[in-house]
C-alpha cells in the first residue's frame, strides 16, 4: 500500500519550501526568496511520531501572473491537490489575505479535498491577531505556524496525522535509480514524459525551467525504474543566481546516487563543450551511462546526422562505453529503445565476471607478449580477480604494479572490453603487488 499524500499548495513565496524542508528536517526543497522558485511538484518522505508520508512541495498557483510558467505550474499545483489524501493551504500571516488566496480557497472548496488552512510566518507564538482573519477564506479552523523557527508545527502535524487514512509501511522498491541529464534545454523533461507517459514535469522551450530533481518509480516488462529528472548543469561560472546554483547541487546529488546517467544531448546543436563536462561528472562518479541523441527528428538531412554521428566518438570517446542512441521524444520516435538500453547498462553495472573466466583472458593476453618496462624490470601479471560492482573493479596481481601507466591500463580495458560485454558501464582497474 502507498503512503498517504500531502500536498502543500499556496501562492507563491508564503513559505512553502520552507515548510517542506521544516516537516522533512532537511534540504530537499529549494528555497529562496524570489517568487516562483518551485515549478514542478516534487515529493519528500516524511513521518511524525512513527506515521509516514510522503510530502508534496507545488509552484505557487497564480491566477493572474505574467509568468509564462503560470498555468503549467497552476496545473502541477491543481493535480498535486486531486491527488493527495490531505491539501496544506499555507498563506502568510504577515500580508495578511490576498485574492490570490480568496481564488486559491474558491479552488480547494470546490475540489472537496480535506484542507487544513496553515497561517505561516506567526513567528511570534502569543500573537494570534494575525491569525483571526484567515476565518474569511470559509476553510475552517487556520492554524498559525512558523516554518522557519517551527512554531505550532507538532501540534499541526498531531491533526494532520490524525485525519490521514490509515495504511502500511511502503516497501523498499528495488528499482534502477535513473538520472536524466544534461545542459538546459536539451529535452530532459520530455524525455521523462514520453517514457512515463504522463505530464509530470513541465516543459517549456525556455531554459532552465527545471529546478528540482523529481523521483518517479516506473515498471515496465518485469523491470522497476526510478526516474529523476534533473535540472540542467550548467558551468558554474554561469550559475549566476542562488537558485541556479541549489539546483546544480541538486542535479548533483541525482547523479551522486545514481545506478545510471542518460545524458541527453540537443542533437541540432551537437555535442558541445557542456555535454563533454556534464558527461565527466558522471564518468567521475562512476555511474553507468546512456547516451540520449534527442530531437533527431530536426537535425536537418542525412550530411548533418552523419556530422553529429561522427563527432560523438570524438568528443565523448572518454565515455566511448555508453550505448549512443538517435531519439525524438517529442514524436516518440525510437523511445522504445531508452529503457532497454537502461536496463542492459544497468546489468553491465553490477555483472560479476567470475575469476577463472579473467585468468583465461589473461593468459591470452599475456600470450601476446605486450607489457611495459623500465630499467631493466618487465611488468608480469599474475593473476585477476573482480573485486568490486557498480561500477565493476578488477584487481591486478603484478611483480612490479607501479610500472602500469595510462597507456597500458588503457590497452588492458581495451581487451577487457572486447572479451566481456560490459556496454554502458565504467570499469576500475587496480594493481597489487603480488605476495
Amino acid at each position: 500500500m502507498s503512503l498517504p499524500l500531502i500536498a502543500v499548495v499556496g501562492r507563491p513565496n508564503v513559505g512553502k519550501s520552507t515548510f517542506v524542508n521544516r516537516i522533512v528536517q532537511g534540504q530537499d526543497a529549494i528555497v529562496h526568496a524570489s517568487s516562483g522558485v518551485t515549478r514542478d511538484r516534487s515529493y519528500h518522505r516524511a513521518d511524525w511520531n512513527g506515521v509516514e508520508f510522503m510530502l508534496v512541495d507545488t509552484g505557487g498557483i497564480e491566477f493572474t501572473a505574467d509568468d509564462a510558467f503560470g498555468p503549467s505550474i497552476r496545473a502541477q499545483a491543481v493535480t498535486a491537490a486531486e491527488q493527495a489524501d490531505i491539501v496544506v493551504f499555507l498563506v502568510d500571516g504577515k500580508s495578511g489575505i490576498a485574492p490570490g488566496d480568496e481564488d486559491v480557497a474558491k479552488l480547494l472548496k470546490r475540489s472537496g479535498a480535506t484542507v487544513f488552512l496553515v497561517v505561516n510566518k506567526a513567528d511570534n507564538p502569543g500573537n494570534f491577531d494575525m491569525i483571526h482573519e484567515f476565518w474569511g477564506l470559509g476553510l475552517g479552523q487556520p492554524w498559525g505556524v512558523s516554518a522557519l523557527h517551527g512554531h505550532g508545527t507538532g501540534d499541526l502535524l498531531d491533526e494532520i496525522v490524525s485525519a490521514l487514512p490509515e495504511s502500511e509501511p511502503e516497501p523498499e522498491i528495488d528499482a534502477i535509480n535513473v538520472a536524466i541529464i544534461g545542459r538546459p534545454n536539451a529535452g530532459k523533461s520530455s524525455l521523462f514524459n514520453r517514457l512515463l507517459g504522463v505530464e509530470r514535469s513541465i516543459v517549456s522551450d525556455v531554459a532552465g525551467t527545471t529546478r528540482d530533481a523529481l523521483d518517479t518509480l516506473l515498471e515496465r516488462d518485469g523491470v522497476a525504474y526510478r526516474l529523476v529528472d534533473t535540472a540542467g548543469l550548467r558551468r558554474k561560472s554561469q550559475i549566476d543566481e542562488e537558485v541556479e546554483y541549489y539546483s546544480f547541487v541538486r542535479a548533483m546529488r541525482a547523479i551522486d546516487r545514481a545506478d545510471v546517467a542518460v545524458l541527453v544531448v540537443d542533437s541540432p546543436l551537437g555535442i558541445t563543450d557542456q555535454d563533454q563536462r556534464v558527461a565527466r561528472f558522471a564518468a567521475e562518479r562512476g555511474c553507468a551511462i546512456v547516451v540520449v541523441l534527442n530531437k533527431w527528428d530536426i537535425v536537418p538531412g542525412p550530411e548533418d546526422k552523419l556530422e553529429v554521428s561522427a563527432t560523438v566518438p570524438e568528443k565523448l570517446g572518454f565515455i566511448g562505453f555508453a550505448p549512443v542512441l538517435r531519439v525524438s521524444a517529442l514524436t516518440g520516435t525510437a523511445i522504445g529503445k531508452v529503457l532497454p538500453a537502461i536496463k542492459q547498462a544497468y546489468d553491465s553495472f553490477t555483472q560479476t565476471i567470475p575469476t577463472s573466466g579473467l585468468n583465461k583472458w589473461l593468459t591470452d593476453v599475456r600470450a601476446t607478449g605486450h607489457t611495459v618496462s623500465h630499467q631493466g624490470k618487465a611488468l608480469r601479471l599474475s593473476y585477476v580477480t573482480q573485486t568490486g560492482v557498480k561500477p565493476p573493479v578488477f584487481t591486478f596481481f603484478a611483480n612490479h604494479p607501479q610500472l602500469v601507466d595510462d597507456g597500458f591500463e588503457r590497452y588492458l580495458e581495451n581487451r577487457i572490453r572486447e572479451n566481456f560485454d560490459l556496454t554502458g558501464t565504467p570499469i576500475r582497474l587496480r594493481f597489487r603487488k603480488k605476495a
